[in-house]
């Protein structure tokens, strides 16, 4: 049977009898799901459970265990759901795909080299592979490597035991929302990003990371790797068609000059900017005009992150990672000429579904003729 479709969580929770239960687990409890947007369930944890709370809804078959379906926030705060998808369940593979991604390997291999010194003591806030550790091992003295995934940490050390260096790799199985190194460190690796800082949740685990570690250690703060993150916004003109076939979808785009199908319509615009050394704050909420350079239809708006991984003071220069870009189809596509003015605003939260940003994008269109008029009509009042 189908599972429910909602809109807004990718979460549904499954009450179990207890002989149900112990087909699972040997306390009775309750079963998280993790769905991809279509409903279709992707793997799952089990839970305690307390009977309060509880929004009965309807049956659904998992792995041949009848279950009631319930929505609510049962002794599991938003914080614990959001860091079981987007840690322990992220594939392993996908872990490895970024070991061959040359564009981010080279460049956080560059920033650790420069911000890593030799002796230095280095914490790694979600480990992955636990290659970025690797990477600082090289000159640091000791590395705690912090995974919450128990496929991951045994991967991790694996890979580690293969490698010179990796002996000075701890892979410490912990949450990266908790766990505090046993003292003082000099550089912090963070890794959890998205396009558009959508998804993952690299900002609130800086922000719990930093206001622990001056809890327990006072200042200052450790460097940061990334430093900074830079997000540009940019209209298209997209073709979505697939041998005949109309399919207006969200697109990861390679960072190439010249993309088929895809026509710029204005140059991109930055609507934030992001210190990790400076509190942040998870609300992103931006407006602004494009002055469209290329008669089309904006159809899609493409959105570029840009991260900071280290300030190189002397050289006056900066080591960056690009992340792939990331074109979101418009509700309503516009018919633009070159002049025209473009509004467009949007809001979201720094690690929510990619959707919520799409659903938030508002577009309005000023001709430019009447922009003209308008000049024309201050110029005479002057």
């Amino acid at each position: 049977m189908k599972l429910p479709d909602y809109q807004s969580i990718n979460y549904i929770f499954v009450i179990l009898s207890e002989e149900q239960t112990h087909q699972i687990t040997s306390y009775q409890g309750f079963v998280f799901l993790y769905c991809n947007d279509n409903g279709m369930v992707l793997t799952s944890i089990h839970r305690r459970f307390s009977v309060g709370m509880l929004v009965m809804n309807q049956a659904v078959s998992h792995k041949n265990i009848q279950a009631e379906v319930i929505q609510g926030d049962i002794m599991l705060t938003e914080k614990e759901i959001e860091s079981c998808y987007l840690g322990q369940f992220i594939p392993l593979q996908y872990h490895h795909n970024m070991l061959m991604d040359s564009n981010r390997m080279k460049n956080f291999k560059a920033a650790i080299d420069y911000a890593v010194f030799p002796g230095a003591k280095v914490l790694e806030l979600g480990g992955g592979t636990g290659v970025l550790s690797w990477f600082a091992a090289a000159k640091a003295e000791k590395v705690w490597c912090v995974e919450y995934n128990p496929e991951l940490v045994a991967e991790s050390r694996r890979l580690l035991a293969l490698n010179k260096n990796g002996h000075k790799v701890e892979v410490v199985h912990a949450d990266a929302f908790e766990y505090l190194p046993p003292e003082p460190v000099d550089v912090v690796l963070c890794e959890m990003i998205h396009v558009a800082m959508l998804k993952e949740k690299q900002i609130e685990v800086i922000e719990s990371f930093k206001r622990r570690y001056l809890e327990r250690f006072g200042g200052p703060l450790p460097v940061f790797i990334p430093e900074a993150v830079i997000m540009a916004t940019q209209p298209l003109q997209q073709e979505y068609d697939f041998e005949g076939f109309n399919a207006p979808i969200m697109q990861i785009q390679e960072l190439a000059v010249d993309l088929p199908g895809t026509i710029e319509l204005a140059r991109p615009a930055v609507y934030s900017l992001l210190d990790f050394n400076q509190p942040m704050e998870l609300g992103i909420t931006w407006e602004g005009i494009f002055m469209i350079e290329r008669s089309g239809t904006v159809n899609a708006m493409r959105f570029i992150t840009k991260n900071v991984l280290a300030v190189v003071t002397e050289k006056s220069t900066t080591i960056d990672w690009l992340n792939r870009y990331l074109a979101l189809p418009l509700n309503e596509p516009v018919k633009v000429m070159a002049g025209d003015a473009l509004h467009v605003q949007f809001q979201y939260r720094a690690g929510a579904s990619i959707q919520s940003l799409q659903a938030s994008i508002r577009t309005e269109l000023r001709r430019s003729s009447i922009i003209e008029t308008e000049d024309q009509q201050r110029f005479a009042y002057a």
